[in-house]
């Protein structure tokens, strides 16, 4: 290859703005294949971390420098996140008069979730640290790493964990919801809140701003009562 362009090519690849411009770029991509083809296997999320993943591997980059590129990106969550409140507050009328089924519904099916997912890794076998990195998968991963090494799991695979539930759930929730009869917007993002976290929240923005604004308060709701109650029980069980 001529010098010059090595040397243009290592300059682009190491530029501290390369990381966000290809995480955006693969992004807005696997949207545009979603929102044209709306096959369920071109999930956004999972596209374009696949995509990422192959750029890396392809630039010879490592995650080190890819994450300190990014670093900017990872300072706007915390805003983004905040940003969910907006169709919480648009909605906050609707959410009052469904205030105890709400409750309801998140001490059953947040019990639920934790509860199959590591009963099913324990029934095949898996180890104490695997299923207390299994455990919090159901909500978003700050929460649910901060949580596996309090209770004797591993951050990085409870990470893992969290991503996988959150896709699969985004990817054939919608579709197995509606299957099983299940229609009402609330309904609709409450499942998808509390199962799949913020990648279903971001789904279920995609059904409507009720559906959205219920994902984003059973997201909300679930991590905290894991980040409070799982510990607990994991010291009063075990």
């Amino acid at each position: 290859m001529n010098p010059d362009w090595l040397g243009a090519w290592q300059a682009l690849i190491h530029h501290p703005l390369f990381g966000v411009g290809i995480t955006l770029g693969a992004y807005q991509l696997a949207i545009a294949a979603y929102e044209k083809t709306r096959w369920v296997f071109l999930q956004p999320v999972l596209v374009s971390m696949l995509t990422v993943i192959a750029i890396l591997l392809v630039c010879g980059l490592s995650f080190a420098e890819y994450k300190s590129s990014v670093a900017v990106l990872t300072l706007l969550l915390g805003p983004a996140t905040v940003a969910l409140a907006i169709p919480l507050y648009l909605n906050l009328r609707r959410i009052r008069q469904l205030f105890w089924p709400i409750v309801l519904t998140l001490l059953l099916a947040g019990t639920l979730a934790t509860v199959l997912g590591a009963g099913l890794a324990w029934l095949f076998g898996a180890e104490r640290l695997m299923l207390m990195s299994m455990a919090p998968k159901s909500v978003t991963s700050p929460i649910a790493m901060l949580v596996a090494e309090q209770i004797g799991g591993i951050a990085a695979l409870a990470a893992v964990f969290v991503m996988l539930t959150g896709v699969i759930g985004a990817m054939i929730g919608p579709a197995l919801l509606r299957l099983c009869g299940v229609r009402h917007p609330a309904a609709l993002g409450m499942a998808l809140g509390i199962t799949a976290h913020a990648v279903g929240t971001a789904r279920a923005l995609q059904e409507s701003d009720e559906c959205g604004a219920f994902a984003a308060l059973a997201m909300s709701l679930m991590g905290v009562i894991t980040a409070v109650l799982l510990p607990l029980a994991i010291v009063l069980l075990l």
